[in-house]
Parts: structure tokens; sequence; C-alpha cells
């Protein structure tokens, strides 16, 4: 159980937004770094809330004498005084993310298990530093139409050629999901097609939780989850490239170009099989007119550089691929 502590309130609402903002520069100032939390936010009609959260019972009198001097007696005298209790914010956040219904499917977390129905394809999903919970309608969306897909395919049993001829060529077809994120499409289409499933996604940690994912969800047999960079090469050629899961991808922070050392006719930074240290700058990014040093996080070797020098960078574009020690 995860609890955080509870907590001392003071709030009140504002109708002025420069009001409000004296109100929270006034309170902020009179209080020592860390002993107030202070927040002031648009609410309804134009009104502006104050919130005030304190590990210890503050004094109510002084509170109210320091929002006086900045809005008056009579807001002053409108402060509410309360207590926040102890809360398992993660308890709640998760009774918060219900079983999402899709057709035959229906994803949950683990603490839904005993609400998931006995005639559905039950699919086990943590939230986690991956897409795909099912909560998010492009997800739904997707599960509705593999639905469909595999109604219109059983009505379709009948088709020409014998069953022989029929089975070997649904053997034969495979599914491929790029973008896999928590592998909630995969492990759909493998359980409810009975066909196998390439899994494919640019971020490594995506991959990690989707290959627990598969094994919570007794699929991993039919599904192969590899690290790729979208569509950059075909599955065969992903596969063989496949990279360790600990491997760290550097990323651009900004859109700029790309430099791989300090200045023209100089020695590279780094170059696949160096080793680096956290801190170590790996290349510049310069970005309206600001050189801007990207540095390694980790110790570990450089497996890949994937710019070339002088080329504009995306945001978001990989850079390096570290293996951590």
């Amino acid at each position: 159980m995860t609890l955080t502590p509870s907590t001392h309130r003071a709030s009140f609402a504002i109708g002025s937004e420069q009001t409000a903002r004296r109100v929270v520069d006034l309170l902020t100032e009179s209080f020592f770094e860390g002993e107030a939390a202070i927040a002031g936010f648009e609410g309804p009609g134009g009104r502006w809330g104050i919130t005030m959260h304190f590990t210890e019972p503050p004094d109510q009198a002084s509170i109210r004498e320091c929002v006086a001097l900045a809005a008056g007696d009579s807001v002053a005298q409108t402060i509410a005084f309360d207590t926040v209790e102890a809360k398992d914010w993660v308890k709640a956040s998760l009774e918060d993310l219900v079983p999402v219904p899709a057709g035959r499917f229906i994803v949950h977390g683990q603490h839904d298990r005993a609400r998931v129905p006995a005639n559905k394809l039950a699919i086990e999903i943590e939230a986690a530093l991956a897409f795909g919970t099912g909560h998010h309608g492009t997800t739904r969306g997707c599960l509705l139409a593999l639905d469909a897909l595999v109604r219109a395919r059983s009505r379709k049993r009948r088709a020409r050629g014998s069953p022989a001829l029929r089975r070997r060529r649904e053997r034969n077809a495979g599914v491929l999901d790029i973008g896999t994120g928590t592998g909630v499409l995969a492990i759909a289409a493998a359980r409810a097609l009975r066909r196998p499933v390439l899994a494919s996604d640019i971020d490594p940690r995506a991959i990690a939780i989707a290959r627990d994912n598969t094994r919570v969800n007794r699929v991993s047999a039919a599904v192969e989850l590899i690290h790729a960079d979208g569509l950059g090469a075909a599955p065969g050629a992903a596969a063989a490239k496949q990279e360790d899961e600990r491997d760290i991808v550097v990323k651009s922070p900004i859109v700029g170009t790309y430099y791989d050392a300090p200045s023209p006719g100089s020695s590279a930074f780094v170059k696949p099989g160096d080793r680096v240290e956290p801190k170590q700058v790996l290349c510049i990014i310069e970005s309206m007119k600001l050189m801007n040093e990207i540095e390694a996080e980790v110790a570990g070797v450089v497996i890949k550089n994937h710019v070339e020098n002088g080329r504009p960078v995306e945001y978001g574009e990989s850079l390096f691929t570290i293996r951590p020690d």
C-alpha cells in the first residue's frame, strides 16, 4: 500500500485574476520553501481558486491576515480550512481504470480479474509506460474492428476450396502489429485468430512491457516481439538486427541540425564501439544558432549512430543506441 500523508488545506476563491496572482505571490513570499504548496487556477465563471497545502496545521489567523492585505477582509473571511486524509492514490487511480469491453474482448487490469465475464476473451493489461490499455478510443476502435473481422471470417468458413486447403492457407497467414505499445492488439489477434503475430515498436521499453503482457496472457509462443524502426526493415531483417532489451536509445530533445564533432575537421565525439560515461557529450544539435550538447545518461557502449553528420533531425528522432554496462 502506498499512502500519501495527510495534509492540511486552506482554500478560497477570488473573482479577479489580477488579485488572485497578487495573493499567490504574497503567500509564496510568506512561507519558507517546502513549508507550503500554493496553487491558483481559473475555475468556472472566470473565478480563480486558490489552494494551499501544509504538512503541519497552519496558523489560520496569520493566513487570513496575509490574504486580507492583498484581497481584503471579505475574501479573507471566506477561507475554508480542512484536512485531506491520507490516501492510497495508486489504488484509487486503478479503481478508475474499469474494464473496457470491445465486442468479444474485454481489457482489464489485474485488480479487476474477478469482474471479467466468463463469455469474454479477457486481456489483462496493466497501465504502464507504453500505449494501449483499451481506455483510449483508438485502441478500443481497433479491438472492435478486429472483432468484426473475426465475425466475418466465421461467416465465410464455407469459402471455396477443400477444408484441408483452407486450413493450409490460414496457417500461412500471419498478423503484423506495428507500434504494438503494450501488445494489447497483438494479444487480441493471437487469441481470437489463433495465428502467429509479429509485433514491433520503436521504443525498447514498450517491447519489454509487451513481452511481459504476452506471458501474463499466455500467448508468448504465438507473438514474436521485435524492436524495429517502423517500416524501415523487412521483418526478417529487423529480427536479425534485434537489439538487447536493455539498450537505451538516445533521442533528440529538439529540432535542429546534428553535428558529430565540436568543429569541422575535428574527431567525432563518439563512434560505434566507443565506451561512454554519464554526462559525456555524444553530439551537438544546433537550434536557433545555439549549440546544444547531447550527453549520455548511462555508462555503456555505443552500438549504433543513427544520424549522418550535418543532417537535420526532428524532435524525438533516434540519435544513438547505447548498451548499458
